[in-house]
């Protein structure tokens, strides 16, 4: 989840006001970036535990990273998250550290800004006796060994989460993604891109499949934490049909949206509970929790980060299908969208793999690959041959660009032709290598 930006205080007149947020987020191709967020748990080298907000915790990696030229970001004078330019750093509720990058014109200057944030990370990490790794769920810790991020909004998603799924806190605490955020040219291009990433996210998850373990043992899941997702909220999360409805585009995106519960508003840099309240009901003065306040764009663009759909819609794009890895991984994502997405060619060509899938097809599937990963099946066809042709088609899409980008695609073309996915590789390791010490993944996982 991102920091709260800054409040839009723009009442909100007219539902067309939301359309022409999204809108608002078309660009022309020359204008096109590549935003990636990723994610990592910490962990304390003396005995593996998640370290603390503080003392000489996550407090700590905040106040030394600053030091280095980032402005703190404060929820109620405790320092939440960090700001240069326009990437930020910010914490999930559990402490795992992300950096939401800035967007970029290419893979290669996103490879140049992971690599100066892991260098950051540690020089701090280091004194302070920490370590990260990327892995997609917490490989030991229990639900109750995580700690708890001082962040306003937290506490209300911590009431709200157990009333309305019952994985909600194990995605808060214990599990990590990396993300990339792409952009579309016009409404047309958007709804393209939507459906497609939406059809292939099953897909992405399966390859970076990275969490088969759980409190310290094999979980029976290759992602764990796609399974936490299929239990989490299912009132702002999967695969929303209305994206393959005929007539879509932003207006029926926002109207979707508008049905979606809150958690909370702004006010004055204080959180206000609103929880399990439709958008649409604070929009239209029925929201008891809510009287005395109008709704503002400001409202609307938080909320919109709490539509937790397997692409989120924003002013752009944002691929959320995927278990955190190693720095191979962390690029291979944002390298397989965009040349999915970036190249003309590409697009149409990924448009055709999926064409004719059901939604109904899309959600089956979405409930298998957590376990089975490329083992899975749609449309009659295994998900490990599916997955060398969009592999191939994203290739193509990186070689048309001309960068030498195609290059960050090599560990899934290995997977894609293997079948194996990291987390099969890490229960080998856990079975010949390990003597079924899952606590060694710490060592090798780290970043």
């Amino acid at each position: 989840m991102s920091n709260p930006g800054e409040a839009d205080l723009t009442p909100i007149t007219s539902a067309r006001q939301l359309a022409e947020w999204f809108a608002a987020g078309s660009k022309p191709r020359t204008a096109w970036r590549i935003g990636t967020e990723h994610e990592k748990f910490g962990f304390r080298r003396s005995d593996l535990a998640p370290p603390p907000y503080e003392p000489a915790g996550i407090r700590a990696m905040l106040e030394g990273i600053a030091a280095k030229g980032w402005e703190p970001i404060p929820d109620n004078g405790k320092p939440i998250g960090l700001k240069r330019g326009m990437a930020s750093v910010s914490l999930e509720p559990g402490g795992q550290f992300e950096l939401s990058g800035a967007p970029m014109a290419d893979l290669h200057e996103t490879r140049a800004e992971l690599a100066a944030h892991l260098r950051e990370v540690h020089e701090v990490a280091g004194p302070l006796g920490l370590g990260f790794a990327p892995l997609g769920f917490h490989p030991l810790a229990e639900r109750d060994d995580m700690p708890w991020m001082p962040k306003g909004r937290y506490a209300i998603m911590r009431n709200y989460m157990p009333r309305v799924g019952g994985m909600g806190l194990d995605m808060m605490l214990r599990t990590c993604t990396v993300q990339v955020n792409l952009d579309f040219g016009d409404e047309a291009d958007m709804v393209e891109k939507l459906r497609v990433s939406l059809a292939l996210q099953p897909l992405a998850t399966a390859l970076f499949a990275n969490s088969p373990f759980m409190e310290g043992k094999p979980s029976g899941w290759l992602s764990l934490r796609g399974r936490v997702w299929t239990d989490t909220d299912p009132d702002r999360t999967g695969i929303p049909a209305v994206a393959f409805e005929d007539g879509f585009g932003f207006e029926r995106f926002a109207d979707f949206v508008l049905d979606v519960p809150m958690y909370f508003i702004m006010r004055e840099g204080q959180y206000i509970d609103a929880a399990g309240v439709p958008f649409r009901a604070f929009l239209e003065g029925r929201a008891e929790k809510l009287a005395g306040h109008t709704a503002t764009m400001g409202d609307f663009a938080d909320h919109v980060t709490t539509v937790f759909t397997d692409v989120r819609l924003k002013r752009f794009l944002e691929m959320r299908g995927a278990d955190a890895g190693n720095v191979g991984m962390l690029m291979a994502q944002p390298a397989f969208w965009t040349g999915l997405l970036y190249d003309d060619a590409a697009q149409k060509a990924a448009a055709a793999l999926v064409r004719g899938w059901s939604v109904q097809e899309l959600r089956a599937l979405r409930m298998e690959v957590p376990k089975r990963a490329l083992h899975a099946s749609i449309g009659g066809r295994a998900l490990r041959d599916i997955a060398r042709e969009a592999v191939a088609i994203s290739r193509d899409g990186l070689k048309a660009r001309g960068l030498g980008e195609e290059v960050f695609l090599a560990p899934l073309e290995e997977i894609a032709a293997s079948g194996m996915t990291q987390a099969e590789r890490w229960l080998q390791r856990h079975e010949r290598a390990w003597g079924g010490d899952v606590s060694r993944i710490f060592a090798e996982a780290e970043v």
